[in-house]
């Protein structure tokens, strides 16, 4: 086999629209990030951008995303020019049920994507800011030898909105829960109460009842930014618990979107948690806290400042991370292929 391949070369067949792609992943979970053959994406700002490319390109996404591209667990970031002059680039977020507001994991990884390929050249502090549809997002790199080793990220401000709620889920009973915003909103339940592990191999049962717990919170309970509508909806359930590692504070695990489970500890979610437990009085002001996925990898978590946000008490959390690099692709969108724009079954 290796002498047949060895000149082999092949071109994509007629009618095709190509579209390359970096993979990445920060903590296991994934980011695909298209870096060439979208098609113009309008709009004076990322949110509009985000309605432009929803009203116009959905199929890319769903093409990009499921099967056979993608799968049900797979997650995308779609980066453009700035719309202000104070942005290094704007971004929003596709995933197996539409898009996000923010993406923890994903700015990790683009911080990483963006300087390791000089698409920027870093300035004396490696820092970055970033237009995202939940607000502006300051990311910062650690180099050592041309490479980012870590990333972080001061996100927008984040809060507990509601506290020790109950609610009736099926299969279930009554369970109690939190929301707490960190650039989207997340519904937290305590796993050890409900006597739910959080391991991998019980993946399945996760999915399953963050689904219902995510369901039955929104039948119940009016999510509502103080500002912007688009970021008025419940994003997912996260279940928190003891960590496998002692040294760790504790563990997370995230279900977003229509049933994906987050490989890692979940940007946004540790942001939440910042906030929950600053308002809970369990975690201080420039502590900070280490939290694993399911996988085990980890994120770290700080609060950094306090702040008013239209009425909610509010903490700036500083997030940190690590990302990989997978591979980089060039897809194919055959018009005479019937699974153009992709399939799933979850």
């Amino acid at each position: 086999m290796e002498n047949i391949l060895r000149n082999f070369s092949f071109e994509s067949p007629e009618n095709c629209t190509k579209i390359s792609c970096i993979d990445m992943h920060t903590g296991g979970e994934p980011l695909r990030i298209p870096i060439k053959g979208l098609p113009k994406i309008h709009g004076s700002t990322v949110l509009k951008k985000r309605r432009y490319f929803q009203e116009n390109h959905d199929d890319l996404r769903t093409g990009l995303m499921f099967e056979p591209r993608g799968h049900a667990d797979m997650y995308g970031a779609i980066i453009s020019d700035p719309t202000t002059s104070d942005a290094d680039f704007d971004v929003f977020f596709i995933h197996n049920e539409g898009y996000s507001t923010m993406c923890g994991h994903a700015i990790i990884a683009l911080t990483k994507f963006v300087f390791e390929s000089k698409l920027l050249i870093p300035n004396e502090e490696s820092k970055l800011t970033i237009n995202v549809p939940a607000g502006v997002i300051k990311a910062k790199a650690t180099i050592i030898d041309g490479l980012v080793v870590e990333s972080s990220f001061v996100n927008v401000p984040s809060y507990l909105y509601l506290e020790n709620e109950n609610v009736i889920v099926d299969g279930i009973g009554n369970i109690q829960f939190d929301v707490a915003f960190g650039g989207a909103f997340y519904a937290f339940i305590d796993a050890d109460k409900l006597n739910i592990s959080m391991l991998p191999s019980n993946h399945n049962q996760l999915i399953s009842l963050g689904k219902k717990i995510k369901k039955a919170v929104m039948s119940n309970f009016e999510i509502k930014h103080p500002t912007t509508s688009d970021l008025s909806f419940l994003y997912g359930t996260i279940f928190t618990g003891k960590p496998q590692n002692p040294n760790h504070h504790s563990r997370n695990v995230c279900i977003f979107a229509e049933g994906e489970l987050d490989r890692s500890a979940t940007g946004s979610g540790v942001s939440a948690r910042a906030g929950l437990h600053f308002a809970k009085g369990e975690l201080g002001l420039n502590e900070k806290i280490t939290i694993e996925s399911i996988l085990g990898s980890t994120m770290t978590v700080e609060v950094m400042e306090v702040v008013d946000f239209h009425g909610f008490e509010a903490v700036l959390p500083r997030v940190s991370g690590s990302a990989s690099f997978v591979g980089k692709n060039e897809f194919w969108f055959d018009a005479c292929d019937p699974y153009r724009e992709g399939f799933i079954f979850r």
